[in-house]
């Protein structure tokens, strides 16, 4: 046996193999396409022609492959129940405009420390969003406030907070109350309090 055929006889198991089973292996099949000879990869495409035709974007799209890790390529979180999601970034788009959509129906004041400062990271996060809504690494980068999934946990969380902001309108002043800042002298200044005697030891 030549050493072409060897070849060509190792590069079609191998990608056989990996093209079985598309949905989980195209990338994995794809890069070993790419990575033989024109007349291998010629007799390889004739062999799996049918199973590589429903991964075209895998094949063709050279210019964006995926890496492990990274972007489309990305696995785990490396946080303890927090799995990938491949659609955080369009979620944040979602979750964060329905923050500024509840805020701007509400009767919250235009001056209120907390709707200013929701509403300039809400807006922050959308437009960081829609600027790179293919790389949430950017995102990650742009927002520096951990990665995407955990990005939209915070829309989630600010939604709960900004409920209770509204049920009980913290955005209003705490009435005052009185203080008697002069207490009279006839009970020795010290106002109503009871102080009581002081403890034997520190009797003299």
């Amino acid at each position: 046996m030549t050493a072409s055929m060897h070849l060509r006889r190792q590069a079609r198991q191998a990608l056989t193999a990996a093209a079985s089973s598309c949905s989980r292996n195209n990338d994995a099949a794809a890069s070993l396409l790419r990575s033989l000879p024109s007349s291998s990869s010629s007799f390889v495409v004739a062999k799996n022609r049918r199973c590589l035709s429903a991964m075209p974007s895998a094949v063709a799209d050279d210019d964006k492959p995926l890496i492990p890790g990274i972007g489309r390529g990305k696995t785990s979180t490396g946080l303890v129940g927090l799995a990938v999601d491949h659609d955080a970034v369009p979620k944040m788009i979602t979750k964060y405009q329905a923050l500024l959509d509840k805020i701007a129906a509400s009767d919250m004041p235009p001056d209120a420390q907390y709707r200013i400062n929701v509403e300039k990271i809400a807006r922050h996060r959308i437009k960081t969003a829609m600027e790179n809504i293919d790389d949430p690494d950017r995102v990650e980068e742009l927002c520096d406030c951990g990665q995407v999934e955990e990005l939209v946990i915070q829309a989630d969380n600010e939604m709960i907070v900004l409920d209770m902001y509204l049920k009980n309108r913290w955005w209003e002043l705490v009435k005052p109350i009185e203080i008697e800042y002069d207490p009279g002298e006839e009970d020795g200044g010290h106002g109503d309090v009871e102080w009581g005697d002081a403890p034997a030891d520190e009797k003299k």
